[in-house]
């Protein structure tokens, strides 16, 4: 089980599902030892396996991150539950949080749904939020180890996004946060309904490809790539399931 293949399906993916600007410096060549797609691109580097986890783990991943007291996980329509419903629900090992920003004078709920996980003192500021971290449970660390495999990093946190359906949405954005260090890995794991992932260099848009984040699918982001591209999950009205994005970091020291 704790062995790199136990989690890995069989037959891979070998063709690239994406469209990538090749004559701008962008290229993709497939890694056999780690069973997926490195994406060369200018300034940056990407490590892409679409079936990282298997159908059976990613599954149980789903049910182990809705497991609660109060609704049928897969029944409920999680976008209708209010703030402060919400506070109400006793969830078994994922400690779910809506979180706010300020807009103009005005509080506005995040379009999904958050939880920090990490290391003790390890806390993260984004968006004006600041986050301290729960601590670690068996589930998550299963799931980091994994990726530890592959990313070649020991990570101390994980921000975890739900996207309860395909009204929440992720604006572009760089991780550029002081504590994450000058050019941070950050490993990306999908479960759920697919969602794209759209990437764009910050000085020429036109420079943009899209990776469909599947479920059970990795994603590592390295280099100098939060200095020069940003990237973001658009809304997507077809979709009404939810999605689970986890991004393990590494946090270091910091003045929070």
């Amino acid at each position: 089980m704790n062995d790199l293949f136990d989690a890995l399906i069989e037959k891979p993916i070998r063709e690239l599902p994406l469209t990538l600007h090749q004559a701008t410096g962008c290229s993709s060549e497939w890694d056999e030892v780690r069973q997926g797609f490195v994406i060369h691109i200018p300034n940056g580097q990407l490590f892409y396996a679409p079936q990282f986890f298997s159908q059976k783990i990613s599954d149980r991943s789903v049910e182990y991150f809705l497991e609660n007291d109060t609704y049928e996980a897969h029944q409920a329509d999680w976008s209708e539950i209010q703030p402060e419903d919400l506070k109400k629900i006793k969830f078994k090992n994922i400690l779910w949080k809506q979180d706010f920003i300020n807009l103009y004078g005005k509080k506005i709920p995040l379009p999904r749904l958050t939880s920090w996980y990490g290391d003790e003192g390890k806390a993260y500021k984004y968006s004006g939020i600041l986050s301290q971290p729960n601590p670690w449970n068996k589930g998550l660390l299963y799931i980091k180890e994994q990726i530890e495999k592959v990313a070649g990093t020991q990570f101390n946190s994980v921000l975890m996004n739900w996207y309860r359906n395909g009204e929440d949405y992720l604006n572009w954005h760089t991780d550029d946060e002081p504590e994450l260090g000058k050019n941070p890995i950050i490993a990306s794991v999908n479960f759920g309904e697919t969602r794209d992932f759209q990437v764009r260099h910050k000085d020429n848009h036109q420079l943009k490809f899209t990776v469909p984040l599947q479920h059970g699918s990795l994603l590592i982001m390295s280099g100098e790539m939060q200095h020069f591209w940003e990237h973001a999950v658009p809304k997507r009205k077809r979709v009404s399931a939810s999605r689970f994005n986890l991004t393990f970091r590494v946090i270091g020291k910091s003045s929070l």
